[in-house]
């Protein structure tokens, strides 16, 4: 994997098939799309910053790059040939003083990816102001008083991290939806809206007195100081954090549960959608084309107004998976359809949703999650605000220095490619430009029809899943073209840095395309099978939520088996002759496990949780995402170092600990010798100093992974035998079961389940690739 991962190092790029069939036919056959994994603002060693503007194609637009081929000849109007559209085009007054040994950055071959810094707008596209950041909190106050409490202490605590110039507004709802004006400190002032109506920005606009000391505007689009709303009536309801921190902490510690009286039958008027909805107008017209972003706080589900999920009668559950496939969830598509409105006017006005949920019931992620992932916006799942999962993401989101989020906003990405390669979409945290292009393929993956996207909010992890389609091509064409034989793709990203500065980031890659015979090895060559299953599980994800009656595991098992039949080694009809290239042999071990995670297997998770685990592995890197797929596991014992362990049973032992990382829960697995020793407190004997650093040792190491991971994740610490061993025991290949014939070591363990084990699944599949 080294030579994919210095390829990620450089351009923070990685392509499954990193040599790319010539042809559409020979591309279907390999199963997996031509696709990329790109991290647009991932921090790298050799990324220089210019201070100055690009220079473009006239034809296509694309950037100049390291394969462009420059004609130095000329004493004056010197010229560089586009890689992608071959357009000739001169070089502006201030470069003629260029030549083969005096090249300006972006032709140096090392620097795929560079970025430029201007401080003028880079382009039209990209927007012009709003450099100071703009926290909305949208705080739900249908919760228990203790609830409340740990809520309330934990926005205190963030009060004090905030920028002093950043922008806060405060918003709470429960029946009702209060606006509260931080700008009147002498006495807290609020403004009511109705939770069981929908909400106009014509309201909020005369209900909230924008235009109650002069004249509203007889025509025009009113957003922002620039379009007729005064600095004044802007600055009543969003303050600079370090004029209105008494104000805040003054409500926030007066806040109180919801005064409505609730039946006991009943569950709480909650009108979120309301309240979500009044933020997004009050953003709109306040601070259009900012870096702002709504936190939304939520302790329950929907029940009032628009956005609902379930109705206020306890008798009524929640939708589950089984309703949601049933179309018996009479909520579901109404609230969806709501949501997805809201996400249309954020991604517009280039505003963020982020929601904290916690709550031990559902609160409607699954409907939210358009919302939230258009407008590139991340969701933390807790049981409650008092709950450490919580309260050390909301500081994580807050805190500056290592491992700092590096938060920025308005991001636009652009694509350009070959001729011979078109751009079925993008699966990841973005929405649609709709900017149609030549490149643009017919039939769609994820976000498509475009060759723009926009990223309200994106940081250093914010990855994106590029599909694209190899065009028709005829066999004569390829043998014509053989000469060239480099297929190109640039991603330009024009973002608005958390420094506040506007920043243009372009990445040119060019990759090898081979066809005919023999091109199989060469394909096998450049195979990154990490990369492979992350775009698989993407891909999935996506089919399962968009396509009726689609069979998650039947489309799995058919891809592998087409893949092994056309990469691997065998006599027809002889399984046991079959072998694959060191290159995929792990493949087949990820989409096992895949098969196995709470990507595919929704039973035991609720469409909220479903929902979480989506929109996080749609978010983040290769690295990351492999863990949710094939989680990792570390053995402690006394005979020698941390080692990495076989995620299977039989890493089970009575004189070991295992640390296992599925990304989203880490788990301290104590065998039953060791945590026998540690009831009778032997590490705390001073001869047995030994035992007490091996219980600490995967402790300091899961803490290690806590500290920089977002959302933190759960820890669990458990005992061989012990209620909570089955979040690990879950995660395990199943090779030694209640009904298995193999010999159970001293010491270890069985699983009781009846899921295949890796080992038969492994013989099933060479059976069927070899026919």
């Amino acid at each position: 994997m080294t030579e994919f991962l210095e390829l990620e190092s450089q351009d923070a790029v990685r392509m499954p098939l990193n040599v790319i069939p010539g042809t559409k036919s020979a591309a279907a056959q390999c199963m997996i799309p031509i696709s990329a994994i790109y991290t647009p603002l991932k921090p790298l060693s050799t990324n220089p910053l210019l201070p100055y503007a690009p220079l473009r194609c006239r034809s296509c637009r694309s950037l100049l790059n390291p394969f462009c081929i420059v004609d130095f000849s000329p004493p004056t109007n010197k010229i560089w040939i586009c890689c992608f559209c071959l357009n000739r085009n001169h070089f502006p007054q201030h470069y003629q003083a260029i030549s083969a040994t005096n090249l300006p950055a972006e032709l140096f071959p090392q620097y795929t990816t560079i970025e430029y810094q201007s401080g003028l707008v880079l382009d039209k596209a990209a927007p012009a102001q709003g450099s100071v950041p703009v926290y909305l909190f949208v705080l739900d106050t249908c919760l228990i008083e203790e609830e409340i409490g740990y809520l309330k202490n934990a926005l205190l605590q963030v009060l004090g991290m905030l920028p002093g110039n950043c922008l806060v507004g405060l918003i709470t709802f429960g029946t009702y939806v209060h606006v509260h004006e931080l700008g009147f400190g002498q006495i807290s002032k609020v403004y009511v809206f109705k939770g069981s109506k929908e909400v106009t920005k014509d309201q909020v606009l005369e209900q909230m007195g924008f235009f109650v000391n002069k004249p509203k505007p007889a025509t025009g689009v009113i957003a922002g100081a620039r379009d007729g709303l005064s600095q004044e009536s802007i600055s009543r309801f969003l303050l600079p954090a370090s004029e209105c921190e008494f104000t805040l902490n003054s409500i926030l510690e007066e806040l109180q549960k919801d005064p409505w009286p609730v039946p006991a039958d009943q569950r709480a008027a909650r009108c979120t959608g309301t309240a979500l909805s009044v933020a997004a107008h009050l953003l709109g017209l306040c601070v259009p084309g900012s870096g702002a972003r709504i936190m939304a706080f939520l302790g329950g589900p929907a029940t009032e107004g628009p956005g609902s999920i379930v109705s206020k009668s306890l008798s009524e559950p929640i939708r589950s998976h089984k309703d949601l496939d049933k179309d018996a969830a009479p909520y579901f598509h109404k609230a969806a359809k709501f949501y997805e409105g809201i996400s249309k006017q954020l991604v517009h006005q280039g505003h963020v949703l982020d929601v904290f949920a916690c709550a031990l019931d559902q609160v409607g992620l699954a409907e939210l999650k358009v919302a939230i992932e258009r407008s590139g916006g991340f969701v933390v799942l807790a049981e409650s605000f008092g709950h450490s999962i919580f309260k050390d993401s909301l500081k994580h989101v807050f805190h500056s220095g290592e491992h700092d989020l590096a938060l920025s906003s308005n991001g636009i990405l652009e694509i350009s490619c070959s001729k011979d390669i078109k751009i079925q979409g993008i699966i990841g945290p973005c929405a649609s430009l709709e900017k149609k292009g030549p490149v643009c393929s017919e039939t769609v993956l994820g976000q498509g029809h475009t060759t723009a996207w926009k990223m309200c909010g994106l940081d250093a992890t914010t990855s994106l899943c590029v599909i694209f389609e190899i065009a028709k091509k005829e066999s004569s064409d390829v043998v014509a073209q053989s000469a060239n034989n480099q297929y190109y793709f640039q991603f330009v990203t024009y973002y608005q840095h958390s420094s506040g500065q506007m920043r243009l980031r372009s990445t040119t890659l060019s990759r090898r395309w081979v066809a005919g015979p023999g091109s199989v090895q060469d394909i096998i060559s450049g195979f990154d099978q990490e990369t492979a299953a992350v775009v698989m599980a993407r891909q999935l994800s996506f089919k399962m939520e968009t396509e009726a009656d689609f069979d998650p595991i039947r489309w799995l098992d058919k891809t592998l088996i087409h893949i092994c039949s056309r990469f691997g080694d065998y006599q027809k009809e002889s399984p046991s002759s079959f072998s694959l290239s060191p290159r995929l042999s792990i493949f087949p071990q990820f989409i096992y496990h895949l098969r196995r995670s709470q990507f595919v297997q929704v039973f035991n998770n609720s469409p909220d949780e479903t929902a979480f685990f989506r929109m996080i592995l749609n978010r983040e890197n290769v690295a990351n995402s492999v863990v949710m797929i094939q989680p990792s596991l570390i053995s402690y014992s006394f005979h020698s170092t941390p080692e990495p362990a076989l995620l299977d049973v039989a890493a089970i032992a009575a004189d070991r600990i295992l640390l296992l990382d599925s990304y989203f829960t880490i788990v301290v697995f104590h065998g039953s010798t060791v945590a026998q020793w540690r009831k009778d407190g032997y590490h705390e004997l001073e001869e047995h100093k030994v035992f007490a650093e091996l219980l600490q040792a995967p402790r300091d190491d899961a803490d290690a992974i806590i500290r920089e991971r977002f959302p933190v994740p759960r820890l669990v610490i458990c005992d061989q035998y012990g209620s909570q061993a089955r979040f690990l025991l879950a995660k395990l290949n199943p090779s030694a079961t209640y009904n298995s014939d193999s010999q159970l070591v001293p010491g270890g363990d069985i699983i009781f389940t009846d899921d295949v084990s890796f080992e038969v699944f492994l013989e099933h599949l060479q059976r069927l690739a070899v026919q």
